[in-house]
């Protein structure tokens, strides 16, 4: 029985890596071909959202992909926002070049930095709900913070937003944002259920 689990796990492993690489590949291509920059800015806003959206619809419809990602737990959900320590980087060089409003640079970068940093540390923690918890929600109310911030500056039709639209940066929202959003998602769903986590610990962590 075990070994048919991890074979489950294994082949979902492999699916989802390959709907990732695909993913990542078509912004890669959107954005080179300028296909962001083509379109209305304000479209970008759905499409960041669908990005979040489709992988929860896909969580909540299918059996399959929910019993894959309790197989997988807290700890890798959570280690993977350890990448927004590099967007956070990405975010401070653009604003270096103002190529994006200082403002959006300032919600966006700091708050990824902290996210990315709690990750790491809760990542290394022992598991604990408690830190599950504060991390999921600091990291998804970080992405409230920045997507709104954006869309308020898309509003007034700042122009330094379409650095969002080429790349490296258009990876971020347009790719990265959706993984993340969604797993938080998920991650909250885990902890309402009581599953994901390995080793909970009893007292207040």
């Amino acid at each position: 029985m075990a070994r048919e689990i991890e074979d489950q796990k294994r082949h979902g492993t492999h699916v989802l890596l390959t709907v990732l690489a695909i993913w990542g590949l078509a912004v890669v291509v959107a954005a080179e071909a300028g296909v962001y920059r083509a379109i209305y800015p304000l479209v970008l806003a759905p499409i960041i959202a669908l990005g979040i959206v489709v992988p929860v619809v896909v969580y909540a419809i299918s059996d399959g992909f929910r019993a894959y990602i309790e197989a997988v737990g807290l700890r890798p959900l959570t280690a993977f926002h350890i990448w927004r320590i590099a967007a956070a980087l990405v975010f401070f060089w653009y604003g270096a070049y103002n190529l994006l409003p200082e403002i959006f640079v300032r919600n966006a970068a700091w708050g990824d930095l902290v996210a990315g940093l709690l990750a790491l540390g809760v990542t290394l923690l022992p598991e604990s709900r408690n830190r599950y918890l504060v991390f999921h929600i600091f990291g998804f109310a970080d992405f409230v913070v920045a997507v709104g911030t954006g869309l308020t500056l898309f509003l007034l039709n700042d122009p330094r937003m379409s650095g969002i639209e080429t790349l490296p940066m258009a990876l971020i929202p347009l790719y990265g944002v959706g993984i993340s959003g969604a797993s938080h998602i998920m991650a909250f769903d885990l902890l309402r259920r009581g599953v994901g986590i390995k080793h909970v610990e009893r007292a207040n962590a």
